[in-house]
């Protein structure tokens, strides 16, 4: 072994130490610091619904997939014993198996085009890309879907990388119920599923009545999982499993050209801003690509895979999934820059493997790592996690993380006479009865979103959310002892998911006061650091 080779190996176990270091940390940091999201709350709620035996859409309103649902109720113990902290945990692991899994993808494809050297470069970039982003590891920690989705796409892909030749009808087969299983979780995986599929059938590898064989056993394990995963639920409550699924997330809509241009603007602009380094990555190669056919430069070869490789049609699976899955996400309404986070890490791993395709050597991997270590502590959103609202000339820091202050104000609501452990409580912010191990009323599982004031009684119910006599019902009388509602309480009117008029907010809140007093208020709190009101029933009712 030559004396480079043996220092490229000593400055690439640095690396990975460094890397893993890096990954704790900003896993630990975005549980503890990391803002806090509305969608935590129902999530976790329903899940806990899910584990006491009440089954999504049939017995409350989820907006995703059953798959997101029936897996956090594993981790219900752990939440009823640390609360809110223990459903990011619980998301970290998921979100830390999906860095590790897409590492490992990355070198399995390299290794097929450009030796097992290269494979150990290809690795490293992806897991600095995919672990060492401060906003794709706190959108991998907080409660939502993403890292779920993600994990399921990269062992999917990964189980696609073991096909080999004739063989592999399970390989297939697995990696179709795992494709089934990411859309169970986010729906816009399905988008993954078909790229796949014609892929497969596009293969060169082998003749092709053994490609469209192997496309069969893929398209059968998808489908086996997908009745499954599905059918249950669309048989038991067709109106609300397609609802949930489908017409809540195309209900919103854009007034005029100009509010849409500049969402979609404002999408992509922040998707860059959020992975700088991976586009930064992907755009030099993408110039290198276009330069390097009419120069030569140093240490960097030519893209041209073999014509022959799994990585043909595997490396079009993987593309084509970042892209389709990436233009419908941008094609929403109101695109929000973290649905990237469920496809980045299979973008991250294309971006590592044609790096090291167009060039090997050690300092290309670790000049991409060292600028992933350099962009993460001058993230701004970390920043944001301990430094407070600008006061004039001054940065002051935070006194309390936003989880803290969850964490003492359900201890405070659940110290307040007549809470007992699984009482009701009557508010919009489902994360506070997920913290202080309470109960919403009927209908108001979904939090903020579960106002439909213009739907019928028949319609409100069959969907389990609460049309404007029905809310105004609940709040005249619901056995609840306490009340407390943040910013987002009474603001929000779905599905259009629009502000409600200030004159229907005021005399929302006047029938809450008719039979609640004012305890207390708690200012920052919660998401986007609104001001919590935490009412009392009243001694007389």
């Amino acid at each position: 072994m030559t004396s480079s080779a043996t220092h490229d190996r000593g400055l690439r176990a640095l690396l990975w130490v460094g890397g893993l270091l890096a990954v704790i940390v900003l896993n630990v940091v975005s549980l503890l610091r990391g803002d806090l999201n509305q969608d935590e709350g129902w999530y976790l709620y329903g899940a806990r619904l899910a584990a006491e035996g009440q089954r999504p859409y049939v017995d409350f309103a989820t907006t995703q997939g059953p798959v997101m649902t029936y897996a956090y109720a594993l981790a219900t113990p752990i939440v009823r014993h640390w609360g809110l902290a223990g459903g990011r945990l619980f998301t970290s692991v998921l979100g830390g198996l999906a860095v590790l899994g897409a590492a490992w993808l990355a070198a399995r494809l390299a290794r097929g085009d450009a030796g097992n050297g290269s494979a150990k470069h290809a690795a490293l970039v992806a897991f600095f890309l995919t672990g060492v982003n401060v906003f794709q590891s706190y959108f991998t920690t907080i409660v939502k879907t993403y890292a779920l989705a993600s994990l399921w796409l990269v062992l999917a892909f990964l189980l696609l990388s073991a096909v080999r030749g004739r063989a592999g009808k399970l390989a297939p087969f697995a990696a179709g119920v795992c494709m089934a299983l990411a859309a169970g979780t986010r729906i816009t995986a399905v988008i993954a599923a078909g790229v796949t599929m014609l892929a497969l059938l596009a293969a060169r590898d082998i003749e092709r009545r053994a490609a469209w064989a192997r496309a069969g056993w893929f398209v059968g394990g998808g489908a086996l999982a997908a009745g499954v995963i599905f059918l249950p639920f669309l048989l038991a409550a067709p109106e609300a499993f397609w609802f949930c699924l489908v017409q809540y997330h195309a209900g919103r809509e854009v007034a005029g050209w100009v509010p849409w241009l500049a969402y979609k603007a404002g999408f992509i602009a922040r998707v860059c801003q959020a992975y700088g380094v991976a586009v930064g990555v992907g755009v030099t190669l993408v110039c290198l690509r276009w330069w390097g056919a009419k120069h030569t430069v140093v240490g960097v070869a030519a893209l041209r895979p073999p014509a022959r490789a799994i990585t043909d049609w595997l490396g079009l699976a993987l593309w084509g999934s970042v892209v389709g899955i990436s233009l419908v996400h941008v094609s929403a309404p109101f695109p929000y820059d973290d649905y990237q986070a469920m496809i980045y890490p299979l973008f991250a791993v294309g971006l590592a493997v044609a790096l090291v395709r167009r060039c090997a050597a050690f300092w290309a991997a670790a000049a991409v790592c060292a600028a992933c270590l350099v962009a993460a502590g001058a993230s701004p959103l970390a920043q944001s996690w301990f430094i407070g609202a600008r006061d004039r000339i001054w940065w002051p820091l935070k006194e309390q993380a936003p989880l803290a202050v969850l964490q003492a104000t359900a201890r405070e609501i659940a110290a307040l006479p007549g809470v007992t452990p699984g009482a009701e409580i009557l508010t919009q912010d489902p994360y506070l009865a997920v913290e202080a191990n309470l109960t919403l009323p009927r209908g108001m599982e979904l939090g903020q979103f579960c106002y439909f004031p213009d739907w019928s009684a028949a319609r409100a119910a069959a969907n389990h959310v609460l049309n404007a006599e029905q809310l105004r019902e609940v709040l005249r009388n619901s056995p609840a002892p306490v009340a407390a509602f943040s910013g987002y309480g009474f603001a929000i009117r779905s599905p259009e998911v629009q502000r409600l008029a200030e004159a229907e907010q005021r005399a929302l809140w006047e029938l809450v006061q008719t039979r609640y007093q004012a305890a207390n208020e708690v200012t920052p709190f919660g998401q986007a650091d609104t001001t919590l009101r935490i009412f009392v029933r009243k001694p007389n009712l």
